[in-house]
């Protein structure tokens, strides 16, 4: 086994997990798993979760060796990336992300699954690039970014996989606010404290209401998704072929 991606510590009500590879945080396979595991944790200590990178990077998105390479194991790397979005949204205490630099494609998804989202000052993109890449938009990545995006910035970002610089993403919809790097951390846990005082029975019940619709089309989104990757692998072997 490899080292672990994803680490976990929690202490006064607050879970921080943090992604960390020592390089661009892709995500492959297992780090889906510890992102659920550390998920797990956090729901079992009834914990306020903030979610973070290493510095200058909070995910470049999925492992593109994998989903370049195709077959199984490709195909169950996005579904499990997709089917954590809907756990994130659902999840039953405040999430907060503290993007610590760069946030692209499944990074981003991830992150604007988050209640709070706090970016970082810095030379630093965020954009979620399929387009780009030769991918389709898939509909679990459209569907968050229609949730949080401006529709403008929505159109910029799925249609023209534009880059946004971080004061720009701001405007668009990627962060609540943003702060110096320094600050990131303290900020994101003064956010928590205050987070604390609510009502979480309150707060996870309506937070299952004003996103029931949205959840239900990711849930279902996942598998045409998931198909979808499947068809165009296919055709891609076949023009290999």
């Amino acid at each position: 086994m490899g080292e672990a991606r994803v680490h976990y510590e929690f202490s006064d009500g607050i879970a921080v997990i943090r992604i960390d590879d020592g390089k661009r945080n892709a995500l492959p396979p297992a780090a889906f798993h510890e992102l659920n595991a550390a998920f797990d944790r956090a729901e079992a200590d009834q914990a306020i979760v903030i979610l973070t990178g290493r510095e200058g990077v909070f995910s470049a998105g999925y492992d593109l060796k994998v989903l370049r390479g195709g077959g199984p194991q490709a195909l169950n790397m996005v579904r499990l990336g997709y089917s954590l979005t809907p756990r994130v949204l659902s999840f039953p205490y405040p999430v907060i992300t503290a993007c610590s630099g760069h946030a692209l494609a499944m990074g981003v998804f991830l992150m604007l699954c988050s209640d709070y989202i706090i970016g970082t000052r810095g030379d630093f993109k965020v954009a979620a690039n399929e387009v780009a890449l030769g991918l389709p938009m898939p509909r679990v990545g459209a569907a968050v970014l229609r949730h949080r995006l401006t529709p403008a910035a929505f159109e910029r970002v799925v249609n023209l996989s534009e880059y946004f610089p971080v004061e720009e993403a701001r405007d668009a919809g990627f962060f609540d606010e943003v702060v110096a790097p320094d600050q990131l951390m303290a900020r994101a846990r003064a956010h928590a404290a205050a987070y604390a005082e609510l009502d979480m029975r309150a707060h996870a019940a309506t937070k299952r209401r004003i996103r029931r619709e949205l959840i239900r089309t990711l849930r279902r989104s996942v598998w045409v998704d998931v198909a979808e990757a499947a068809w165009l692998g296919l055709q891609a072997a076949r023009r290999k072929g």
